[in-house]
């Protein structure tokens, strides 16, 4: 039984990979004009590798098709996100691994991208998993200065991708989206699918009962996780009157333990979680929301 189920579900994977190469290969072609005027642009990359992979036109080479699916996905674009993940997720062209696979379709899977979702339910990127050699910065992690006084790391193909959706989320919830970024990045460092010991999940590390307090439905989901994070931002913020360092310590070791303590707790993982906060967002104080944590996380609500 288990046999003829594994069976069944690699015959669906390789349905969902035929269709979204055939897709991908009939909408490059349907853009062949405009995309020849723009050699270097991610879908002209994307028709070239998927003429690769295929052996449409060239000599077949997968690794030149992943090669190429890779520069595309470094740009953010969320078919290539998705095929080199499929790549990663069969050895085609490269070393199978399910962690950098699992990676891939988050990455594709925040951007709406519907089989890279489905597929995230088949991989699972384990603690520590990197990406690609390819999709990683040429320099090591610098801190960058941004606007307004907030220094996050060096701004990297996910991160780019988890900005747009806190600068869009985060007024909902009158939390200011440096102070959400400075989270993500000492929390999770943009790795949607990060699980902590303690199965803290995501992108801000929502443990299950946080999660469940404030309606997250699937904490690996980007998206669902970032409204459940930036909800208890609010409440913090709101409760703590805009102490940034009290709501980051609350962030870590919850908000009972500041109160026990009536500051930041003498937990060293604490102190330094707070001092690796207050390193990435320069202002001490915030202003205090004037709703309580009662936004709903449901609908687009732009």
């Amino acid at each position: 039984m288990d046999m003829y189920r594994s069976l069944i579900s690699w015959i669906l994977l390789l349905s969902m990979a035929f269709a979204i190469s055939h897709a991908a290969a009939q909408n490059a072609q349907a853009g062949e004009t405009d995309l020849g005027q723009f050699p270097g642009a991610p879908e002209a990359l994307v028709k070239s590798a998927v003429n690769y992979e295929h052996g449409e036109g060239v000599s077949r080479d997968y690794l030149k098709a992943a090669e190429l699916y890779c520069k595309a996905a470094k740009m953010g674009n969320a078919d290539a996100q998705y095929a080199l993940g499929w790549m990663y997720a069969n050895g085609r062209g490269v070393g199978k691994d399910d962690g950098i696979a699992a990676q891939l379709f988050a990455m594709a899977a925040a951007q709406g991208h519907q089989q890279a979702r489905t597929m995230m339910r088949y991989t699972q990127a384990a603690p520590g998993t990197s990406l690609p050699l390819c999709l990683l910065p040429e320099q090591a992690p610098v801190v960058d200065a941004v606007e307004d006084g907030i220094t996050l790391y060096q701004q990297g193909p996910i991160n780019r991708m988890v900005k747009k959706l806190v600068d869009r989320l985060a007024p909902r919830f009158q939390v200011d989206p440096g102070l959400a970024m400075a989270v993500i990045a000492v929390e999770s460092g943009f790795n949607i699918r990060a699980r902590s010991p303690k199965n803290a999940q995501g992108l801000m590390q929502l443990i299950p009962a946080t999660a469940q307090r404030f309606h997250v439905r699937d904490a690996f989901d980007a998206e669902d996780n970032i409204k459940g994070g930036l909800a208890y931002l609010q409440w913090l913020l709101t409760f703590f009157k805009g102490d940034v360092q009290l709501v980051a310590a609350a962030y870590n070791a919850g908000e009972e333990a500041v109160e026990t303590h009536r500051g930041i707790p003498p937990y060293p993982e604490t102190q330094a979680y707070v001092q690796k906060i207050v390193k990435l967002y320069k202002k001490t104080s915030h202003p205090v929301p004037t709703n309580p944590a009662r936004t709903p996380l449901t609908g687009t609500g732009e």
